[in-house]
């Protein structure tokens, strides 16, 4: 900021985000309508090939939304309702818990105990073998799931409550309409988008240390243009206050900052090598014990 303070600029709310999230619940409920008297073949070809790119995608527009990108810090509860609505089509109550634990991860990086995406032992003790590493990526929602529950549980906030009741409700509405072939694209979608997709190379390719001393990796591939640019990671962490949509200019004006440091371009080929090499595994993690005081949502 000091070489470039031109950077202040980007740090302000993304009102396009907010259009765009309305857009992808509109899709995904005339997807669910759509759905609801095909074949069983076709429910579960459509909920991988488009219901699980949509899901992946709402889940980083609740990430974008969990920094307040939408409406701006002023309006802090604005966000919040508007999280709960983007998480409706995912099926179940994710984006409250999600804000609560993804300020952590920003706060306290690989912060031993506190981190929730820093994996389990038994998570790098078990998935060692490059079968197990490959169920490991299948499973992953379930892992980010449990995790926080094993690592870092916290007391139920009123908010998480109503994000919960709201998604129950939803459920419910979804299977009284149309059935349980809707409720069943729904559910596989999110599940499937977030386990074995292209897409899930970003949790991967985020903070696994393919290179020893490098923790934190920018993508900059096509698949940023689904993903709120969440690929452009060391950015994000340098300003998260900024919008995905203005991390490029970041990487723009601060060019001899990212340029030069690794970088991927294929999130398939991440989730490949992280298969493949094994000298890399869950284990492949900068994990620090904090000292001084931890202040948490």
């Amino acid at each position: 900021l000091a070489k470039h303070p031109e950077i202040k600029a980007l740090m302000k709310p993304d009102y396009n985000l907010i259009w765009v999230v309305v857009l992808m619940v509109l899709a995904q409920l005339t997807a669910f309508y759509l759905v609801k008297d095909l074949d069983w073949k076709w429910v579960v070809f459509w909920a991988y090939v488009f219901g699980s790119c949509i899901s992946h995608s709402m889940t980083l527009a609740i990430h974008e939304i969990s920094h307040n990108s939408a409406f701006g810090n002023s309006k802090a509860m604005w966000n919040r309702w508007f999280g709960i609505f983007a998480n409706l089509p995912l099926g179940l109550p994710y984006s409250i818990s999600f804000k609560r634990y993804h300020m952590d991860h920003h706060r306290y990086l690989g912060g031993d105990g506190i981190d929730v995406d820093i994996p389990t032992n038994f998570e790098g003790w078990f998935f060692c073998t490059p079968f197990r590493k490959f169920i490991w990526i299948v499973l992953q929602p379930f892992f980010y799931a449990i995790r926080p529950l094993c690592i870092n549980p916290k007391p139920i906030t009123r908010l998480e409550i109503i994000n919960l009741l709201a998604q129950l409700v939803f459920d419910v509405a979804i299977y009284y309409l149309w059935g349980v072939k809707s409720i069943f694209y729904m559910l596989a979608g999110s599940v499937l988008g977030l386990g074995l997709h292209p897409i899930s190379g970003h949790f991967i390719a985020e903070h696994y240390m393919f290179l020893k001393g490098h923790e934190t990796y920018s993508y900059y591939g096509p698949l940023n243009l689904l993903t709120f640019n969440v690929g452009y990671h060391n950015e994000h962490h340098d300003f998260p206050n900024i919008p995905g949509k203005s991390l490029p200019l970041v990487k723009k004006i601060a060019a001899e900052y990212y340029d030069n440091l690794p970088q991927y371009n294929s999130w398939i080929k991440v989730l490949y090598d992280f298969v493949m090499d094994d000298t890399i595994s869950p284990y492949s993690r900068m994990k620090r014990q904090l000292k001084g005081e931890v202040k948490q949502d």
